[in-house]
């Protein structure tokens, strides 16, 4: 039991780790996504929901860089072609969730101010947010297999209770120290 515990505290303190580096490299990107955001509106004529697409194509191609090299640098990187097509694929999913809360306020409730265009963008970057951690660490920024199973590709990430789930294995320690 004791064995056990300690496997699940050592999950818990890892999946910790990767959400303060996946916050870390999101927040980076939410200061780029709303900065990019208000520059186009108030520098440009561009509707609020186009403007807000744009950051957030800007945002996306910021935080794969920062995900890659940063969050998810110790996972497999043989298939850059399905990365990339998944992470494109998900974060489109996550701009569309993102944009369409903007897009609810602006164009269904008239609430079009640069405050409240700034809070719904805000609240549709934080659900949006919720879909992409869940969908890049299962489906993009895939674990690498453990030691001694076959060459097969790993699937998503499952939880531990469930029978599928790898054995518990020491994570390596990580190299920047956090």
């Amino acid at each position: 039991m004791g064995e056990r515990r300690g496997g699940l505290r050592g999950r818990l303190r890892q999946l910790a780790r990767e959400v303060a580096k996946f916050g870390a490299v999101g927040g980076a990107g939410l200061l780029v996504n709303l900065a990019v955001f208000n520059l186009v509106r108030h520098l440009t004529d561009l509707p609020v929901v186009r403007a807000s697409v744009l950051a957030t194509v800007v945002a996306i191609a910021f935080n794969y860089v920062g995900f890659r090299y940063f969050t998810y640098r110790d996972r497999d990187k043989s298939g850059r072609t399905r990365e990339m097509t998944l992470f494109l694929l998900f974060s489109a999913a996550g701009l569309v969730i993102e944009n369409g809360i903007l897009y609810a306020a602006t164009y269904g409730f008239g609430w079009d101010t640069p405050l409240q265009s700034n809070v719904f963008k805000f609240l549709g970057i934080g659900i949006a947010t919720l879909f992409r951690f869940w969908s890049y660490r299962t489906w993009v920024f895939r674990a690498m297999p453990a030691a001694g199973t076959s060459g097969a590709a790993p699937g998503p990430v499952l939880p531990a209770h469930l029978p599928e789930a790898a054995p518990d294995v020491p994570a390596e320690p990580d190299p920047v120290g956090r």
